[in-house]
């Protein structure tokens, strides 16, 4: 079993990963997010450690994780197969040993888990040191896997001070995410949009303190990558107990990480939001929200970084230049966009798809979830921050 103060969603079993039976842990309830299928709030209450809530959240969604496993490409046909071979061996060793020195009450044992949920959880970490078929494993022009890519607006002004965020993914995670909602035993609460056996929360949260945040990947070339550092999962977890937003920004810039990432990371009381991109090498670069609505998708905008050039993400940022964004609904209508057959930013795709689309409102401090294309402006949820 784990070690205590830890937080695994699998638990191991003769050597294998499986997963414990569902039991009744706190409450739940659903809401409906566009025709795809449902999102579950999962209110997991007071837990006495990490290992307590990381258990609660297993047990409740123990077939959605089991269903998501089951149909993950990436983790069947790449990472299982790539963390069975010796060349893997000493790369999960040094990120299990850097994470777990770096956090040690979050889930490092995650890692001393079967490979499926360690490998899940670090996925940009590893992909990258993955060999390809004809030796290429140096190749920059492409993405390792095009499946995490979303899309923000950014505005504060004297009369809005909102972050509109598409939450995109790829499509076999339609009907495996969940928001889980929990309280340390320090008191502080959270509430993090999680995917089906990952960590809370690699797309976006907040907390009792205030800070909240959406989350855009980066696609650095293989050579900024650094291998067995920090991986982006840990440092998004560690995000949840920021204490303001000063700390919320230390948490991500301190690390040495392994791959870059992208954060919107907001003020609720202060109503500030700040964007900041960081890199290997502790990289990052900040840009404060104002009143000229800032759009991101998933390349570097001001840190200077070698990058692949993302197709999608350039064509998103052309289009999100060419619209007008001055308020909540024009902002609602820019990421329902679908102008761009190809790349549109509402994304309905084979392969990609636009998961749920939040607006946190600084003013009124909620955070709302809509169903189907925001542009619509039907909401499933609206969550109060404060």
């Amino acid at each position: 079993m784990p070690q205590k103060g830890m937080e695994p969603y699998l638990v191991p079993f003769a050597g294998a990963w499986t997963l414990e039976p569902a039991e009744s842990h706190g409450s739940h309830s659903a809401c409906n997010v566009g025709a795809d299928g449902e999102l579950d709030v999962f209110d997991a209450g007071r837990c006495a450690d990490g290992y307590a809530l990381g258990l609660a959240v297993g047990r409740r969604f123990a077939d959605v994780i089991r269903s998501r496993m089951r149909q993950d490409l990436v983790l069947l046909e790449q990472l299982l197969p790539f963390a069975s071979t010796a060349k893997a061996a000493p790369l999960l060793a040094a990120l299990q040993a850097a994470n777990r020195e770096r956090y040690p009450r979050i889930g490092t044992s995650w890692w001393a888990l079967p490979t499926a949920a360690g490998s899940r959880s670090s996925t940009k970490e590893i992909l990258p040191f993955i060999p390809k078929e004809g030796g290429d494993h140096g190749r920059e022009e492409e993405e390792e896997e095009p499946d995490g890519d979303c899309s923000d607006v950014l505005i504060v002004s004297d009369s809005t001070a909102i972050a509109a965020h598409n939450e995109d993914g790829n499509v076999a995670l339609l009907g495996h995410t969940y928001l889980v909602r929990a309280t340390l035993p320090d008191g502080l609460s959270f509430t993090a949009y999680t995917c089906a056996g990952e960590l809370p929360s690699c797309a976006f949260g907040f907390n009792s303190n205030g800070v909240a945040f959406t989350l855009d990947s980066v696609p650095p070339v293989n050579d900024e990558i650094v291998a067995g550092a920090i991986a982006r999962n840990f440092v998004s977890r560690d995000l949840l107990e920021a204490k303001n937003l000063e700390d919320a920004m230390h948490r991500i810039c301190s690390p040495g990480v392994s791959v870059g990432h992208s954060y919107n990371l907001m003020d609720v009381r202060g109503r500030r939001i700040v964007n900041v991109e960081t890199a290997s090498g502790n990289r990052f670069a900040v840009h404060e929200a104002g009143a000229t609505p800032f759009f991101h998708a998933n390349m570097y905008r001001h840190l200077q970084v070698k990058q692949v050039q993302d197709e999608n993400s350039m064509s998103r940022e052309k289009r999100a230049a060419q619209c007008s964004v001055d308020s909540k609904e024009t902002a609602l209508s820019l990421l329902g966009d679908t102008a761009d057959d190809k790349y549109p930013i509402y994304m309905t795709g084979q392969t990609l798809h636009t998961l749920c689309t939040v607006l946190v409102d600084l003013d009124k401090k909620t955070m709302a979830i809509y169903k189907g294309n925001p542009k619509n402006g039907e909401m499933a949820l609206v969550l109060p921050m404060l």
